[in-house]
């Protein structure tokens, strides 16, 4: 769901020949889900193989990790570990929320409405654990390092920043900046296309860059300080007041410093454990236990594990595998131990 901080935050627009020689790490299941979300065939449903697996997830991280590598990007995923406990309520909602979209796109195919079945089949996707060890395993064919984060990945990828082992995170939400990322890189993994929701169509992304210093600055207010704006507004891991939106928390948090002084001095009520809360972004759980290395790609257990296990184009992979091969000799080998 992410934080609606766009209102607040000055985003830049940069190309990708600008982010050349970078490590990013990327929110790894926020571009899966990207992935399973878009790429769909008739009715919106996602790209499978002959058992029926789900093979979305895999056309986006071969061919979306390849382009990057030919920008010179280095990209490092981070998978998410276990939720904090206050984030399995928003969890629970929206498992409710797919299993009604699945409902009604039921209806819309039985009805043969195109546009209808497609804007329900984009709300549906779900992660599935095997789904995640196979892309693990993709990336591992690939050369790509990931790291597995103790809780949240956003909190993790924001870490590796903080501490120079990447220059900047990548996410479509904008969590990454209470948790501290030194730098966002937005519309990184999307394809250059920002799909419709409720028909089949796109118009063009360009990716942005948003600087948390910067965003500081502009606000006039500490990184703590911009954490309890958003426990004002509402986060994954509590409810926020009603009709509080992000101008309106900006102002609260500018005019008393603080969200306990803003809920005694405004009469507000809030019933949330805010240090815990805090917590969670300011002293996040992660792990300094990784080793960054980007590796040439292994041709042959590419071929058999996407054309032979998942029903793959041979000739697809082939191309993907040679571009591959050439972005990696082009690119300076690079090496972290942490």
């Amino acid at each position: 769901m992410g934080l609606e901080l766009a209102k607040l935050v000055t985003k830049k627009k940069v190309t990708f020949r600008s982010l050349l020689g970078n490590a990013i790490t990327i929110d790894a299941y926020n571009a899966i889900y990207q992935f399973l979300a878009l790429i769909r065939v008739r009715y919106g449903v996602p790209l499978k193989d002959r058992y029926g697996r789900v093979t979305s997830h895999l056309n986006g991280l071969l061919f979306r990790t390849t382009k990057l590598l030919e920008y010179d990007i280095k990209p490092v995923y981070v998978f998410d570990g276990r939720p904090p406990t206050p984030k399995m309520r928003v969890l629970e909602e929206r498992e409710v929320k797919k299993r009604e979209a699945e409902r009604e796109w039921r209806d819309a195919v039985k009805k043969k409405d195109h546009r209808k079945a497609w804007a329900k089949a984009v709300q549906t996707s779900r992660l599935r654990g095997s789904m995640v060890d196979d892309s693990k395993a993709l990336l591992d064919h690939m050369g790509i390092p990931w790291v597995q984060a103790p809780s949240e990945g956003e909190a993790q990828a924001a870490y590796m920043t903080q501490v120079g082992d990447a220059w900047a995170s990548s996410s479509q939400d904008y969590d990454s900046l209470p948790f501290g990322a030194v730098r966002l890189v937005r519309n990184l993994t999307i394809t250059g296309k920002k799909y419709y929701r409720k028909r089949p169509g796109y118009y063009r992304l360009e990716p942005e860059l948003i600087v948390l210093s910067d965003i500081l600055e502009k606000l006039g207010l500490t990184r703590s300080q911009l954490v309890d704006l958003c426990i004002l507004m509402g986060t994954d891991y509590n409810e926020g007041i009603k009709g509080v939106g992000p101008v309106r928390a900006h102002q609260l948090i500018k005019r008393h410093g603080s969200a306990e002084r803003a809920l005694e001095k405004e009469h507000l009520d809030l019933e949330v454990d805010l240090g815990g809360i805090r917590s969670i972004f300011l002293d996040p759980a992660v792990t300094e236990d990784y080793h960054l290395e980007w590796r040439r790609p292994d041709a042959d257990e590419l071929m058999t594990f996407l054309c032979e296990e998942r029903d793959f184009s041979p000739k697809r992979v082939r191309s993907a595998v040679e571009r591959l091969q050439k972005a990696t000799r082009e690119v300076k080998q690079s090496t972290l131990d942490v």
